[in-house]
């Protein structure tokens, strides 16, 4: 059967460290890039009768998390020890949630921008927010790496504070879960929760996949595919597993609830082991951790939640009066939000400094694959601009050659290179002679625009723009050539 004749039911298990100082039941360091095994102690090396503390600050982020994203908390939260015996993890069990985790329920919105750029005009399920079950709180685990002949191991990340941000079976197909996972990152971004790099290993995802025939209200037998470190290699491996577990349903056979691994330089899915549920990990309540009650931390974080990017969105169209897109485009980074709102403290020209970031500095930082941190230009550059073009002292393409050179040069100013660039508007007077000069050397024009083609207006304009070398501001000369010849 073709893969549209299945199911597809795909949910995403998202591990996501908090941007905390110290790690999550010991005071060591959380850096990154640190020599192995430096930031290390008794606590998150597992050695005998080390007692774990817990880190506050990792809870109340926790739950700012779950607020974000319209989770609950519960009265009461506690700790557990799943049980298993792997090198990472040298005490054989890890510190984390099982049956009262720190938040409950809550959906994350998938943001149109946030689908792969080739979906984002085909939406099939627009405005969709993917329901998700629970966030529950943890350590990391250290970072094994694998060679020819053996494996080392360093704990610097053991010990981390770890959010699992746990999806229902909600997601229909890899394009949701690619959009999924951005905009995840983007809301814990905007947050100040994490920096969600999976570069890095801030974040990383586990993916349930399942296929069942339509019709079939039963779930289909979970394939977990293990320790996805991008948010391409999500959407590749389940386009992978969904036509590998097709064909092998079309052939008859059945499917059994196992773990595979990604091999991105084969483009295929490997098997590591089958069937793993969560009795096979003998949770059982930390007794080294007192249950917290959760009613002060939530007070107190309420107050925390920021403006979310489908919040910022709508008030970017509402007070600046910018179309949906460029909202979107604007609030899908928080630095390049930030820098617009730096720029456009005039609402109304609000949608003329959105236009400039836009289509200009966007377009400069992608010729240099680099982001808005790297913009050479402050934003009270784009605003000066646009000013400039607004007063009339500048044209739009003379505001396009101002860029370019401060684009090489940011620490001048944009009317003092206008100036050097020989853009000064010309004389009222000068400019009004022309266009009688104009409208007497084109009788036919002017004939056919009071015949009411006002088209033949930009003709005009061009023919004065020319004459003045460019000084004269197109608006004033459309506007002073229709007052003549239709007045």
């Amino acid at each position: 059967m073709p893969i549209s004749d299945y199911i597809v039911t795909i949910g995403l298990e998202v591990h996501c460290q908090i941007k905390s100082n110290s790690k999550m039941f010991c005071a060591c360091a959380t850096s990154f890039g640190e020599e192995p095994n430096s930031n290390v102690c008794p606590v998150c090396l597992g050695l005998p009768g080390a007692l774990p503390v817990l880190n506050q600050y990792a809870i109340e982020q926790t739950i700012l998390a779950g607020m974000m994203i319209d989770c609950t908390t519960p009265e009461v939260s506690k700790w557990d020890r799943k049980n298993y015996f792997y090198p990472d993890m040298p005490k054989n069990f890890q510190l984390t949630q099982f049956d009262l985790p720190l938040c409950i329920g809550g959906g994350v919105p998938l943001y149109d921008l946030a689908y792969p750029k080739e979906v984002q005009k085909s939406i099939p399920n627009p405005g969709k927010t993917v329901k998700v079950t629970r966030i529950h709180l943890e350590e990391d685990v250290a970072k094994s790496t694998h060679h020819a002949n053996n494996t080392t191991i360093d704990f610097n990340r053991a010990g981390t504070p770890l959010m699992e941000i746990v999806s229902d079976p909600d997601i229909d197909t890899p394009e949701e879960a690619f959009a999924y996972l951005k905009s995840l990152q983007q809301i814990l971004i905007y947050g100040g929760i994490s920096d969600a790099d999976m570069e890095k290993g801030q974040m990383r995802c586990d993916v349930n996949v399942s296929l069942r025939p339509h019709g079939q209200q039963e779930l289909g037998e979970k394939i977990e595919l293990k320790n996805l470190n991008s948010i391409s290699a999500v959407r590749a491996s389940l386009h992978h597993e969904i036509h590998r577990q097709a064909e092998e349903l079309d052939a008859g056979i059945p499917q059994i609830q196992s773990t595979r691994r990604w091999d991105a330089a084969m483009g295929e899915t490997q098997m590591m082991r089958t069937k793993e549920d969560a009795h096979d990990y003998r949770y059982f309540p930390e007794p080294d951790l007192l249950p917290i009650r959760t009613a002060s931390l939530i007070e107190k974080m309420r107050p925390q939640v920021p403006e979310l990017p489908h919040e910022k969105r709508q008030r970017f169209e509402e007070n600046f009066g910018i179309n949906a897109y460029d909202a979107g485009v604007l609030t899908s980074d928080q630095s390049l939000a930030n820098y617009f709102e730096k720029a456009a403290t005039d609402p109304k020209l609000g949608k003329k400094v959105a236009n400039w970031i836009t289509n200009g500095v966007l377009a400069k930082l992608n010729e240099n694959n680099t982001s808005i941190l790297d913009c050479p230009l402050p934003a009270s550059h784009i605003l000066e601009l646009v000013q400039l073009v607004d007063a009339g002292t500048i044209s739009n393409n003379q505001a396009r050659e101002v860029f370019a050179a401060l684009w090489e040069n940011p620490d001048q100013q944009p009317a003092a290179v206008a100036k050097a660039m020989g853009f000064e508007p010309a004389d009222t007077s000068t400019i009004e002679g022309i266009v009688d000069t104009v409208i007497a050397a084109n009788p036919d024009k002017v004939a056919e625009i009071q015949a009411g083609n006002d088209k033949l207006l930009n003709f005009l304009t061009g023919q004065v723009m020319k004459a003045s070398q460019g000084k004269a501001n197109p608006k004033m000369v459309t506007d002073t050539l229709r007052g003549k010849i239709l007045s």
